[in-house]
């Protein structure tokens, strides 16, 4: 019974007592620091920060946010330096403090190395291009024994040397070899109902130019080729590096079914198609 005595003591309970105050009290000032530190239930709203300039985001919110730079992209129709993309999203609930991941929209375009497309076919130059982020401009075909190979890549009507930085989204002239046989003729690819975007790259992998571009409908969102100049029907043909003008309709006003069909069948000879062609929109 001597061995818990104390238990019977007023002052082993008072500084039982004590020591269970300071235990509550410790627990609960740790607590306290642990939701100062990690701002326990303050949550704000990330705003929407895409399209405004960087600088005006930081001034106003840095004591929110860290903003951190990912990337940045070039975009024409944007304000520069402003903000393309963002992470979080807005509207996403954060805490301060918490880091905006952004995209903004570059001052210049980003440079690219010239390609050498030398020596390759059109479709091979084109592929190359489009990999760099580069596109076409026109096709000059020169007097040379290599039919359609790249004989000379230019810039702006200079030559352009492989390993030149240039701006992504730029076109380059391509100097083509014609066999060294003058007006050589190339079959017209079949261009009816094909949209605006696809135009283009169809008549340069025939070896032909884009002309001139009209659209007969206000509905230039649905447009598809109507009719082109020389004409794209089955067995037709163009010489080489010829500029194709191409008129437009919209899908939602012309049944662009009916007339591929016709222009597909045997059943009507070339002339009395062209014809039909004609009379539908009273082309002469």
């Amino acid at each position: 019974m001597k061995a818990f005595g104390f238990l019977f003591k007023k002052k082993f309970y008072l500084h039982l007592a004590i020591i269970l105050l300071l235990s509550i009290l410790l627990i609960w000032m740790i607590f306290r620091s642990l939701d100062k530190y990690t701002r326990h239930g303050e949550v704000y709203i990330v705003p929407d920060f895409t399209g405004q300039a960087l600088q005006v985001i930081q001034d106003q919110y840095a004591g929110l946010f860290n903003f951190v730079l990912l990337d940045s992209v070039y975009i024409k129709d944007l304000p520069k330096g402003s903000v393309f993309q963002q992470d979080p999203l807005p509207g996403s609930k954060v805490k301060a403090g918490r880091n905006i991941y952004y995209v903004k929209v570059a001052v210049m375009p980003e440079q690219v190395i010239m390609p050498n497309l030398r020596n390759l076919s059109i479709r091979q130059a084109m592929v190359l291009l489009e990999k760099e982020g580069l596109k076409v401009n026109q096709l000059l075909y020169i007097d040379h024994f290599a039919k359609n190979a790249v004989i000379e890549q230019q810039y702006q009507n200079e030559v352009i040397e492989p390993g030149t930085p240039i701006f992504k989204g730029q076109a380059i002239e391509l100097i083509l070899g014609n066999g060294n046989t003058r007006d050589t003729l190339t079959p017209m690819p079949f261009l009816t109902g094909m949209l605006p975007a696809q135009v283009k790259q169809t008549l340069f992998r025939a070896g032909l130019n884009p002309g001139e571009f009209y659209f007969l409908d206000q509905d230039s969102a649905s447009s598809r080729v109507f009719r082109s100049s020389p004409s794209s029907l089955p067995g037709s043909y163009a010489p080489l590096g010829k500029k194709v003008d191409i008129w437009f309709r919209s899908e939602k006003t012309f049944n662009f079914e009916d007339l591929i069909l016709q222009m597909q069948s045997d059943s009507l000879s070339r002339d009395s198609l062209q014809q039909l062609i004609n009379e539908i929109y009273h082309f002469e």
